[in-house]
């Protein structure tokens, strides 16, 4: 089984995106847990993810428009396979044009 979380940084001013609200799917579009990223820009989603393909959707739309911003995208969905590795980051780097993820640790 697999632990699960994420990091949401704010690339416009180099903070943590507090207050996201975000969801993990599995691959049939089921809600599994929905969350809102804490002061440091984290949220915890699982402890014990089976192996499969999941789907984390970040409400950046809204999250954005609390900023002030305006953004080209109202959500950002990060599709990703959970392979039995003890803990899987996922972390997003947000800003009104453009976005990045990666595998953290």
């Amino acid at each position: 089984m697999t632990s699960l979380s994420t990091h949401v940084l704010d690339a416009v001013t180099g903070t943590p995106a507090a207050g996201v609200a975000l969801c993990l799917s599995a691959a049939d579009g089921s809600r599994l847990v929905e969350a809102v990223t804490d002061a440091d820009g984290r949220a915890r989603l699982a402890e014990d993810l089976p192996r499969g393909t999941y789907r984390l959707s970040f409400a950046t739309g809204e999250w954005c428009a609390t900023a002030g911003w305006k953004t080209f995208y109202p959500e950002v969905v990060v599709a990703f396979t959970a392979d039995g590795e003890p803990h899987l980051h996922v972390p997003l780097l947000l800003s009104p044009f453009a976005y990045s993820t990666y595998r953290g640790s």
